[in-house]
């Protein structure tokens, strides 16, 4: 237990110096890089029955409208990550069928005509509103003892940086270098009781740019 005990130790002091080290996303852009406009929606919940004995099975799911007005088409390889205060992970998409986006599409779809999962959104965000996308991103229910959450969608500008890793050493002894990406993190909080989970909301409690 012991042994365990220092093994978590070790990993979070990993995780604080990378914290404590990560830089800033830059201020104003560099020449060659961008930053897509995004707009979305508070996360809600859909539930879908499963199996024989039909289930209910809740998943949690954002609509994000991007826009390129960047001047020039770009790159689009997004990842979005759900993390919950109880240290859960996970990425979007995981144990998601495509029933349950055809549930949310049919939901949203007088406002969302063209709404599209985020696995089939393409490589590539065209220049100008006439390119607009709408794109749904959708997870399967975390941990019900979470109070806060932040969702991390990458894929949305092309800053990257390098940084040292506090610990890893290459076969030189030069410090292993960690890739970052400027990240948009989405924190809220849960509402409603935890017991009846179908009833539980999001409160918005802001945003910021992180590299990560």
């Amino acid at each position: 237990m012991k042994r365990f005990f220092n093994g978590i130790m070790v990993i979070w002091a990993i995780i604080a110096c990378v914290c404590l080290a990560a830089p800033e996303p830059a201020i104003v852009h560099a020449p060659g890089q961008w930053t897509l406009d995004m707009e979305f929606i508070a996360p809600q919940q859909i539930t879908m029955s499963r199996g024989s004995d039909k289930m209910p099975v809740q998943f949690w799911y954002m609509i994000i409208t991007l826009t390129n007005n960047t001047g020039n088409d770009v790159d689009f390889y997004p990842k979005c990550d759900l993390m919950t205060d109880s240290f859960q992970i996970i990425p979007a998409g995981k144990f998601v069928s495509s029933m349950i986006f055809n549930q949310v599409k049919s939901r949203h779809k007088s406002k969302y005509p063209f709404l599209e999962p985020l696995d089939n959104a393409g490589t590539k965000i065209l220049q100008g509103e006439d390119n607009t996308k709408d794109i749904v991103v959708i997870w399967p229910d975390f941990d019900p003892q979470a109070k806060s959450l932040q969702l991390f969608i990458t894929g949305l500008s092309n800053e990257t940086i390098a940084v040292d890793h506090p610990v890893s050493k290459d076969q030189m002894g030069e410090p292993v270098k960690i890739f970052l990406r400027k990240t948009l993190e989405l924190s809220y909080s849960l509402r409603g009781d935890q017991a009846l989970r179908t009833n539980s909301s999001f409160a918005y409690q802001g945003k910021r740019w992180v590299m990560r």
